[in-house]
C-alpha cells in the first residue's frame, strides 16, 4: 500500500515536534540520518523485545543496515554474533567488526546446520530474520530452546514461509518487528551516545545523485547503510 507519509528526500520539510528526536552529539548529520529505521528496528528486536544478555548468541542474516546495527548493539551487550552473507569480502568485514561466526549462504545453502555446528548443536538465542518467506524455516532451525526469532523484513518475498511448527519443540517464539516508538529511539540514542557508537556507512551520495543511491541499495552490494547528503 501507499506509505503513511511523504518521504524526506527534500531540501526542506515540515514535521510535528513529536516526530523529531535530538541527535547524539558526537554524530554528523549523515551519521544521524542512518538511525530512524534500521537502527531503531535492530534495537527494538534485540534490546527492547529480545533483552539480549552477555554471553548469548545472535544470528544475523545479511549485512544490510538492520543487520550491521544489530551486530554493533549485540557486541555492546556482550553477546556473540554469527552472520551470513553471499560475499566472503563482506564476511571478512563483519569479522573485523567483531562477528565470531561467518557463513556464506551461497556456498552453504543449509546454513542452519553450520549455525548449529558453531553453537555446539545448541542453536542461537536470537535470530533477526530480514528475509521472511525464503529464510524463516532455516531461522527456526537455527534457534535454541527458548530462543527468539524476530521477523523483520520481507527481502525474499511474502509467499509461503514454511511451517512454524519447528518453534513448538523448541518452545521458541516468533515476533514481528516493525521499527519502534519515539521512546525506543531515545533510549537507543542514549546508548549510542554513551558508547560513542559510529554507524557503518557504506557510501554517501550527493542529493543530485540520489537515483544512483537507490540503485546501489537495490543491487545489494552495500555493507551497512547508504546515505544521501544534502
Amino acid at each position: 500500500g501507499a506509505p503513511p507519509a511523504d518521504g524526506v528526500l527534500a531540501d526542506l520539510a515540515v514535521f510535528d515536534e513529536q516526530d523529531a528526536v535530538a541527535i547524539p552529539e558526537h554524530l554528523s548529520w549523515v551519521g544521524a540520518a542512518t538511525l530512524p529505521c534500521a537502527a531503531v528496528t535492530a534495537w527494538r528486536a534485540l534490546v527492547d523485545i529480545g533483552h539480549v544478555s552477555p554471553g548469548e548468541t545472535v544470528l544475523l542474516l545479511g549485512t544490510g543496515g538492520v543487520s550491521i546495527f544489530a551486530l554493533q548493539f549485540a557486541l555492546l551487550a556482550g553477546a556473540r554474533v554469527i552472520i551470513t552473507s553471499s560475499s566472503d569480502g563482506k564476511l571478512e568485514r563483519a569479522r573485523s567488526l567483531g562477528a565470531f561466526g561467518c557463513i556464506n549462504y551461497r556456498t552453504t545453502p543449509e546454513w542452519q546446520r553450520e549455525v548449529l555446528k558453531l553453537t555446539g548443536e545448541q542453536g542461537v538465542d536470537h535470530v533477526l530474520d530480514v528475509g521472511s518467506a525464503g529464510t524463516l524455516s532455516r531461522s527456526i532451525g537455527s534457534v535454541a530452546v527458548g530462543g527468539k526469532v524476530a521477523m523483520i523484513g520481507v527481502l525474499t518475498g511474502t509467499g509461503a514461509a514454511g511451517s512454524p511448527y519447528g518453534l513448538l519443540g523448541k518452545q521458541a517464539s516468533l515476533q514481528g518487528v516493525y521499527v519502534g516508538s519515539r521512546g525506543h529511539f531515545e533510549r537507543m540514542n542514549a546508548a549510542i551516545s554513551a558508547h560513542r557508537l559510529e554507524p557503518i556507512i557504506d557510501r554517501e551520495f550527493s542529493f543530485d545523485d540520489a537515483p544512483a543511491a537507490y540503485r546501489h541499495l537495490e543491487s545489494g552490494a552495500h555493507f551497512g547503510k547508504v546515505a544521501i547528503r544534502l
